[in-house]
């Protein structure tokens, strides 16, 4: 292939979410089976574009509960769920919340390599039926190694926020402004039609569930600031006398089901197909960082990427760093300064919710119709994730 040969470039030609249901009875998206919920988004991605079902060579699919109704495989479930050929595989990934972030890049890899030539990446996450943790019970994931290399041990990732705060000195009202701020942009998208083209209808035993049920668009810094400390227990307290404690319920992510999707090819597969290419995968990379932070990987990580990818930070349009914690955006801006208005335009996962497995192909599917519908270039996508990794991507539109 010669240097200007273009033909494995990983290009997506679809992209959908389903809206974001409350992880907990009663939420829009409760009363339907994880892999049924996949199942429809699967329909919908095949069927906006017409491909062959057949034709796709992988399934990719994150999910980090995968226990009771995630435990089989969920996107092999879904594929099979949605009357696809039984001929084509899958495989679920756990990168914890970068999990299906981390499919676009696996499928993006097998493109470039030549081994996909059209591949599906998605994610699912059912809350409200599969709750967080419950893949690992009382069991202790670490291990004694890593206890005594971290001793007096790892923490949550609600003590990590606590942490990042307090090193960035991000008080609890600044964190509170963030938050409303994310509510605000995610209501002002939703009352435009801003999401419309993204969502898509799921059926579901009440009815066709197709608006973000998460946002509240009345919450203000004011409102937020009745709400107590959510990681300040009296463990949290005495290991970690000199913190606030300022991370609550309203400046976290919230806990919601949902699935998301994209489908790929290479660019030689789009042309042949007659489809059109609307976002190409410019660059990724992967890093780690400090497990008792957790969640600052996002640094080294977008230094990675910019580098591999010859760009900088001026050429960035558009920004989505995942919302896990308010202080998790604003310390990476205290980092890499940029315009704020840049960063989660739409709003993030305090207003639209974390359904941890799907959350990277929601982003990625939220940043792709924001790069269309402002005429912009290049976004950048940051996951920050549970012992201190994280994914970072940079998404150039080319049609």
């Amino acid at each position: 292939m010669s240097s200007t040969d273009n033909s494995r470039d990983p290009v997506i030609v679809a992209a959908t979410r389903t809206a974001s249901g409350r992880g907990k009875p009663g939420g829009g998206l409760s009363d339907v089976h994880p892999v049924d919920m996949l199942a429809q988004v699967f329909t919908h991605l095949l069927a906006s574009t017409s491909v062959d079902p057949a034709a796709v060579d992988d399934v990719l699919v994150g999910c980090v509960s995968q226990v009771g109704e995630q435990a089989g495989t969920p996107g092999r479930m879904a594929w099979l769920g949605a009357g696809f050929p039984h001929s084509v595989p899958a495989t679920t990934i756990d990168r914890k919340c970068g999990s299906s972030q981390q499919a676009v890049h696996f499928a993006a890899q097998g493109i470039k390599s030549g081994d996909y030539d059209i591949v599906v990446a998605a994610g699912v996450e059912s809350m409200s039926r599969v709750r967080m943790g419950s893949a690992k019970g009382d069991a202790d994931p670490f291990g004694s190694l890593v206890a005594s290399r971290y001793a007096p041990g790892l923490v949550s990732q609600g003590v990590a926020a606590e942490l990042v705060a307090a090193k960035w000195k991000l008080g609890r009202e600044e964190l509170d402004i963030y938050s409303a701020e994310s509510h605000r942009r995610a209501a002002a998208a939703q009352d435009s039609g801003l999401f419309d083209r993204e969502i898509v209808p799921v059926h579901t035993e009440r009815g066709v569930f197709l608006r973000d049920e998460t946002i509240r668009p009345n919450t203000t810094a004011d409102t937020l600031s009745v709400l107590q400390p959510a990681f300040a227990s009296d463990d949290s307290r005495a290991r970690f006398p000199q913190l606030e404690f300022a991370v609550t319920a309203g400046n976290s992510s919230q806990i919601t089901d949902g699935a998301s999707g994209l489908l790929m090819m290479s660019r030689a597969a789009c042309d042949a197909l007659g489809l059109t290419a609307r976002a190409r995968i410019h660059t990724t990379a992967v890093r780690g960082d400090d497990p008792v932070l957790m969640l600052t990987a996002i640094l080294p990580a977008t230094e990675m990427v910019l580098s591999r990818s010859g760009l900088s930070m001026r050429d960035i349009d558009h920004v989505e760093v995942n919302e896990a914690f308010a202080s998790v955006p604003l310390s990476w801006m205290a980092e890499y300064p940029i315009d704020p208005a840049k960063v989660n335009p739409r709003g993030g996962a305090i207003a639209l919710g974390h359904p941890l497995g799907a959350s990277g192909t929601r982003i990625a599917t939220t940043m792709l119709h924001a790069l269309e519908d402002c005429d912009q270039q290049f976004g950048l996508q940051l996951m920050c994730e549970a012992g201190g990794m994280a994914n970072a991507m940079i998404v150039e539109r080319v049609s």
